[in-house]
Formats: C-alpha cells, sequence, structure tokens
C-alpha cells in the first residue's frame, strides 16, 4: 500500500510522457488529495525499460499492456481503493481510514502527521459533499 497526505493512494492505470513518447495503460497510484501520480512500484523497472526503448526508437506512442503481462489483480491488490469504483465508496473508504489513522496519530502524539490526515479529511469532506449534491 502506497500513501500520500496521510493515507492510501488509489490505484488506477493512466498514460505518462517519458520525453516525446506516451506510454499508455501504465499502472499508476493516485492521491484522491494532493492529485500526486507515480507509477505503481510493482511495475516500475519495467515501465522505465519500456519508455527507454520506446524513445530511443522515436515511438510516438506506446501502449504498456502490449507488452508486459501484468495481472491487473496481482498489481493493484495491495491498494485500498482503486478508481474505477463508485466514487462515494471510495471517498467513504479513505474517511474512515482517514479515522482510524488519525486516532492513531493523536495517541502516539505525532501533530504532522495529525496536521496531515485532518487537510485530508477536509479535501475528502468537501468531495463527499459534493457527490451527495450531484446525486
Amino acid at each position: 500500500m502506497s500513501f500520500c497526505c496521510g493515507a492510501s493512494m488509489l490505484g488506477t492505470k493512466g498514460s505518462l510522457k517519458h520525453y516525446r513518447t506516451q506510454v499508455h495503460n501504465v499502472p499508476l497510484l493516485f492521491c484522491p488529495v494532493c492529485h500526486r501520480v507515480e507509477v505503481h512500484y510493482k511495475v516500475e523497472n519495467e515501465y522505465e525499460v519500456l519508455a527507454e526503448y520506446a524513445h530511443s526508437d522515436g515511438l510516438s506512442e506506446i501502449d504498456f499492456q502490449d507488452f508486459v503481462m501484468e495481472n491487473e489483480d496481482s498489481i493493484f491488490s495491495n491498494c485500498v481503493n482503486r478508481e474505477d469504483e463508485d466514487p462515494m465508496d471510495i471517498v467513504q473508504s479513505q474517511i474512515d481510514m482517514s479515522l482510524d489513522l488519525l486516532t492513531v496519530a493523536k495517541q502516539i502524539g505525532d501533530a504532522k502527521w495529525e496536521s496531515e490526515l485532518k487537510k485530508r479529511l477536509a479535501v475528502m469532506s468537501r468531495r463527499r459533499a459534493k457527490l451527495i449534491r450531484q446525486k
């Protein structure tokens, strides 16, 4: 599980640009609060090799899943949520986890972590309210 802004990141697939080459369907981890994106650590090496080869061959686009045969369920098995889930379920899960972690942060007296979790909770609460208004 990867963490950012005090709690877990979402598993998803997306496109990344490596110099002039677009690499599509790359397994990614995404922070729903600060929007940080990183290549999933289980395929990070494969991504680097494929992106470098594609760039050196002068390709403008390449599809990651055409060359790397990783099972999507295996890759994202350590993610608490995936982007293809119901948005309300994702937000509620993220809020619940952040509240649990906030209790731990308070118990151990980690003020910095506590502050990060409170910011994350504020963002996720606003997102939850927006989703409720949309329904």
